[in-house]
């Protein structure tokens, strides 16, 4: 029996090798994936659709949350990029962490996405008269430089340091700046639900002392009323957080920003409502301007070259930049 299939397996080889080449090496084009990836004009996000709040507040409009579209670097995909306007391609590397993988890169943008989730909540709630209750901070690294000299891994929860609780990647910060340069600090953490003591040694940079690490901060907190924020497992990154904080705000106020507009933006955002630059604006208002969208908020940094986007093209959005939510805000209530 086993003979007959060896048989059969080699006869049907040797008639049909050219086939089993050709269907080879179109796997090979379309699938294998090179170390590119293209950049591409994305499109919005219904955030209306996303926030539940209990007793929120409808909106005549909408506020968007504004993604850039990643393309495979496939073959294919790469000579595309050559043709079709507004393509871009980049290596994998300028878009992940260094010595990460595309995957291991999106696996930390998702933690980087709750947190601006986070902050997000706590921006809005502070900007109404609403209760919201933080009740523990988790600080997880994500990051470690060539440069630590640390027994720190990706992952530790880091809990305290030299006996004294952390609380955020600025409380960090503080504390590593109360020591000097070439001190050794005693870290506590949790690993796989276990506390561990660690250590890592200041050093001095341009920017100041350092450990070399990068956390980031998901926080605990009870609201009234309560909220649930929806997302996919395909989304990551931070840059939704200025429309998320928005999102809420306007859930939580009598008052509708959007004015009955479809309102668009990205941008970053801290727990006091601070806004923060963002990559990939220019994909960001095309997909805006592709989605019908009235108005586009984007970071202070990133207003000149969404300016210059909108201006390449004969659309009439309208793009305002905002420093804080507040600002994003006052400018909304103007229109």
């Amino acid at each position: 029996m086993i003979n007959k299939v060896y048989d059969y397996i080699k006869n049907f080889i040797k008639e049909c090798y050219r086939e089993l080449i050709v269907l080879f090496i179109l796997f090979l084009v379309f699938y294998i994936e090179l170390p590119y990836v293209i950049y591409a004009p994305g499109g919005t996000i219904n955030l209306n659709e996303r926030i539940i709040i209990e007793d929120g507040y409808d909106s005549g409009g909408e506020i968007n949350m504004s993604y850039v579209t990643m393309v495979k670097g496939t073959i294919p995909n790469i000579l595309l990029s050559k043709i079709i306007k507004n393509w871009d391609l980049d290596k994998a590397s300028n878009i992940t962490y260094e010595g990460d993988t595309v995957k291991e890169t999106l696996q930390k943008d998702k933690l980087s996405m709750e947190e601006a989730q986070d902050n997000a909540t706590i921006a809005a709630y502070k900007l109404t008269s609403h209760e919201l209750e933080i009740t523990k901070y988790h600080n997880i690294v994500t990051y470690i430089t060539d440069e630590a000299k640390t027994t720190l891994k990706e992952y530790d929860e880091i809990v305290a340091i030299n006996d004294k609780m952390v609380s955020s990647l600025e409380n960090m910060k503080e504390i590593v700046n109360s020591y000097q340069e070439g001190d050794t600090l005693d870290i506590k953490v949790l690993r796989n639900n276990k506390e561990v003591m660690t250590t890592a040694k200041i050093y001095q940079t341009d920017d100041g002392l350092k450990v070399g690490v990068t956390i980031v901060t998901d926080v605990d907190f009870k609201t009234k009323p309560e909220i649930e924020i929806e997302s996919k497992n395909s989304e990551s990154g931070p840059s939704g957080g200025l429309m998320t904080a928005l999102a809420i705000y306007n859930k939580l106020t009598k008052e509708d920003i959007t004015k009955g507009k479809k309102i668009a933006g990205t941008g970053t955002i801290d727990a006091l409502g601070n806004v923060g630059e963002i990559g990939g604006v220019k994909y960001k208002v095309l997909g805006a301007i592709d989605d019908d969208m009235d108005v586009f908020i984007c970071p202070k940094e990133n207003y000149e070259e969404a300016v210059k986007t909108l201006n390449s093209t004969d659309d009439d959005l309208i793009i305002i930049k905002a420093n804080t939510l507040n600002d994003a805000i006052n400018e909304l209530q103007k229109l």
